[in-house]
């Protein structure tokens, strides 16, 4: 959603943006292009494999950009140590990148075997093979019903806790087939390969991606300047929800009381939605590449 990005975002030159998540560089790339490496862009990202697919992807404007290896999550923080103040931009591009899922010994893919990893920073300790292994069976089972709307979710973990006693559960296709064998055959013939929602949760749980999600929302409507825009792509219903909750909250609902659609006192929310309903990928891009197909994307302007 290269182009929706860039009108929603409005990049000019001297202008301040972060990438949040920059990944390997495309949306970052396009939106310096139109600054005429003018002003800056600070490009964040948690993987720092991809931190250096994009450093290679954006050195002709390397004097406007400043990466840097860090989680959203911490985004005020970053923003403050990097003497940034009041960007006019922020973009979140959530979820798995290609490079992930395709870099087989990153273990994201019930595609292909490998042993069970899934971080998207290496350097953090948490990976599938421990949630897999070390959780108890009611947490796993609480996780895969909840960030992978498994239906079958109990039944999953309790064959995971029966098949680890007898030995670990190692690897991607020994997981994949666990699942596939936990759901039963006419489930199975439809939405796609069984161990899909499983690991998506697996993945969300190992990365702290909704808590990291929650987290990163409010002090990027802080951090922006008035006028300023925060653009979010999310491909999980649990994650789009999130954002177009918290933009109804801030957007509809009076700063002073917030609990509440209205105090009576006149003043208006934080932000201005800009997308009453979530923008999708076109069938052209959907048809160039499959995986954009559940993207939605919102966007909100700050008062």
């Amino acid at each position: 959603m290269l182009s929706e990005v860039v009108g929603l975002l409005r990049p000019r030159p001297g202008k301040v943006f972060v990438d949040a998540t920059v990944g390997e560089g495309g949306h970052a790339l396009a939106l310096l292009e139109e600054m005429g490496g003018s002003g800056c862009l600070i490009a964040l990202d948690r993987d720092e494999e991809a931190l250096e697919k994009a450093r290679e992807r954006l050195r002709p404007y390397a004097d406007a950009t400043l990466l840097l290896h860090a989680e959203f999550s911490r985004l005020e923080e970053v923003l403050a140590q990097a003497g940034v103040e009041a960007p006019h931009g922020i973009l979140f591009d959530l979820g798995v990148s290609s490079l992930q899922l395709e870099e087989t010994q990153r273990g994201f893919s019930f595609r292909r075997p490998a042993r069970l990893d899934m971080r998207m920073d290496r350097n953090q300790d948490l990976d599938a093979w421990k949630v897999v292994n070390l959780y108890e069976e009611r947490e796993l089972a609480r996780i895969i019903r909840a960030y992978g709307e498994e239906r079958w979710a109990s039944r999953i973990a309790r064959n995971i806790a029966v098949a680890r006693k007898r030995a670990p559960v190692d690897t991607t296709d020994r997981l994949a087939e666990i699942v596939r064998d936990s759901i039963p055959a006419a489930a199975r013939r439809r939405g796609g390969h069984p161990a899909r929602r499983t690991f998506q949760a697996l993945r969300m749980e190992v990365n702290g991606e909704m808590r990291n999600l929650e987290a990163a929302l409010p002090q990027a409507a802080r951090a922006l300047r008035s006028g300023g825009r925060m653009v979010v792509i999310s491909y999980h219903s649990l994650e789009d929800r999130m954002v177009k909750r918290f933009f109804a909250a801030h957007g509809s609902r009076c700063p002073c009381h917030p609990e509440l659609e209205g105090c009576g006192c006149g003043a208006p929310g934080e932000l201005r939605i800009l997308t009453p309903g979530p923008l999708r990928p076109t069938q052209r891009e959907i048809e160039e590449n499959a995986r954009s197909r559940s993207a939605k994307l919102r966007a909100a302007e700050k008062r």
